[in-house]
Parts: C-alpha cells; structure tokens; sequence
C-alpha cells in the first residue's frame, strides 16, 4: 500500500495534505486528508483522527473547521478519512437517501448484501489506514486522540471503546450516542447488518458501555439548538451509561447552536487543546 498525493498546500507553517490510496478492506480507491505540522520535520509527531457525518467527505473537516492554526501550534497531525467507499459498482441507498449507501458508512463492517464486499468501514478505521499512517507518515502511534462529529462520533466513541488503550484522549461533536435507538441509526444498521439486533451492540457506544467498555475520560460538545438532538442524538444516553459505568464524562451543552460546521469551529480549539493535554503536548 501507498499513499497517493492529490494536492499540498502549505498552513500555518505544516503542509496540508489530500491522499488516495487504494483499499484492500473496501476494494475501492480511498481518500483521505491529513494536516502535518511543522513539528514533524524534526520527528514523529501524536495524531488526533477526526471522523465526519453523514453526507461528508474528508474536505469538510479539512476546509470548515478551521483545525490547523491549533493543530501547528500543538505540533500534532490530524487525519481525516472519507466516510465511505465510492466508485463504479459501490451499492447505493436505493431510494438515494442521504443517510444510508454512499457517504454513510457508519464506520460498521457490513454482513448483508450487496453491502458486504465494500462497506468495511470498521476494519479500513480500525486496521487498514492505521498501518498506513504508520508507515507512510511521521506519526507517532503511541500516542493517539480520535473525535468526530454526528455519525463520526458515533465512529470515534465506538472505535476507542472497542479499542483499550489505543487512544490517550476521545471526544465528539453532536454524536449519535445510542444508534441502536434512533432512525438514523436503525436504518443504517439493520441495512448493514440486518435484524439481529444482538450484532448491532457492536456498534452502540451505550451498549458497549454497558458490556463492560471503558474510557478514562470523555469530553463531549452538543449544540442546544441542533435539529437532530432529540430524535436522533440523544446524549442524555451517554451520560445515563457512563455515569452508571463511573466513566468521566464532561457533556457541554452549548446554548444556541447547532448541528454545523459553525459549532464545530467555534470548538475545535478546545477539543484539540483537550487532546494536546493528554498526549502529553
């Protein structure tokens, strides 16, 4: 495996990168974005993974969040992956729904056809584009953070769960705490993973909680005035698991905003800053 330059450009000093690389676990080709901080010209630098919603790529992140300036100053590589496979002969929503196919992997590895060959984005977040970060750039993989935001923190919640220790620090914007109870999440993983509601908890940050999952701590930001709070949200979830788990938890509720890229901006800084203390920077 390799990674494929698309474009650079320079920021804030580091280089900001856009990748294709050809996958082995989704069989399709594979972008992802990935900011290098000056820092990195004199050695292997920690990593902090940002995974996105429904509908996004690896350009929302990198273009609207406005990570870099702090990303530089902390000295610490972000990496954006796309949010699901694409290309000739990748399956779609049928009905092409904007939750579910194409740009709505829900970081599962699905087991239902015609879903199956190419939707396996546990095993390309979890194993596959890890390798190759490790490899291919100057990451230090000892020392990892992970965030996203809606369908993203769902992926960054349910990764570091299932993963002991492999991340120091883990936040989430908006996430979809409980997909096991919400439509988003019962569509996506009963037409990834079919009816078995058992194989979903794999994939249920509350359920996995419940199993037994544990974090050291947890930072999570929710917008007051975000249209999907209720209905597909739900952190009240979160907190009720971990606080019965006795997981630290910070959930901020922030007063009047919402579910986009402006609420995300306004606290990408303090997630980073969050993300920068544990990794030691």
């Amino acid at each position: 495996m390799s990674l494929e330059v698309v474009s650079q450009s320079r920021c804030f000093g580091g280089t900001q990168f856009v990748y294709r690389h050809a996958s082995q676990e989704t069989g399709t080709p594979m972008r992802l974005a990935a900011f290098v901080p000056p820092q990195a010209e004199r050695g292997k630098v920690p990593v902090v993974w940002f995974l996105s919603g429904l509908t996004c790529t690896e350009e929302n992140f990198t273009v609207k969040a406005g990570a870099q300036r702090v990303a530089a100053e902390l000295g610490v590589i972000l990496i954006a992956p796309d949010t699901s496979p694409r290309g000739e002969g990748v399956p779609d929503d049928p009905e092409g729904s904007y939750d579910f196919g194409l740009g709505a992997g829900f970081y599962v590895d699905a087991t239902e056809e015609p879903f199956a060959k190419n939707y396996r984005m546990r095993s390309y977040i979890e194993r596959e584009l890890p390798a190759l970060v490790a490899e291919s750039l100057p990451a230090d993989m000892g020392r990892q953070g992970i965030t996203g935001h809606s369908m993203g923190g769902h992926g960054a919640l349910t990764i570091a769960l299932r993963n002991p220790g492999r991340f120091k620090a883990v936040s989430a914007f908006a996430p979809i705490a409980s997909p096991m109870n919400c439509p988003w999440g019962e569509k996506a993983l009963s037409g990834y993973l079919g009816p078995d509601r058992a194989a979903w908890r794999d994939y249920d940050s509350c359920a996995l909680i419940e199993g037994g999952a544990r974090l050291n701590d947890l930072l999570v930001d929710q917008g007051t005035a975000d249209t999907f709070l209720d209905s597909q949200l739900k952190p009240h979830l979160l907190e009720e698991a971990c606080a019965k788990a006795g997981i630290p938890l910070t959930l901020r509720r922030q007063d009047g905003y919402d579910h986009s890229y402006f609420f995300i901006g306004t606290f990408i800084e303090d997630h980073l800053r969050w993300h920068g203390a544990r990794l030691g920077l």
